[in-house]
Formats: C-alpha cells, structure tokens, sequence
C-alpha cells in the first residue's frame, strides 16, 4: 500500500439524517459540501473511517 493515494468524494449530505459521529467523520476527512473531493493517503485507518461513512462518499484509488 506504499505511495497509494484515495481521491474521497462527497456524494450524499453528511448533515441530514446521519448520525453526528458519521458528520464528524466526513469532517475529517476534510470533506465539507456535497462534491468535495479530497486526496488521502491509502492507509488503514483512513479505510475505516471510508468504512463508516461508505454510504456518503465515492472512492477512486489513484
């Protein structure tokens, strides 16, 4: 997993209807409004935290 990159998109809202440790989530991840996208490195704990918020966000490896 060396040198991988994940491109995280926003794709559903994380403030309605989630609960709020799912918006704390996706807050630190750095994503903010549907269709941010940000650039994490492939780790595990960034894959958990992808995990728990599979339902709002797209994922592309680079």
């Amino acid at each position: 997993m060396a040198d991988k990159t994940l491109k995280i998109t926003l794709v559903r809202s994380a403030c309605t209807n989630t609960k709020k440790d799912q918006t704390a989530t996706a807050r630190a991840l750095g994503l903010r409004k549907i269709g941010d996208t940000v650039e994490q490195p492939d780790n595990p704990s960034i894959r958990g935290m992808i995990f728990k918020i599979k339902h709002l966000v797209a994922v592309e490896e680079i």
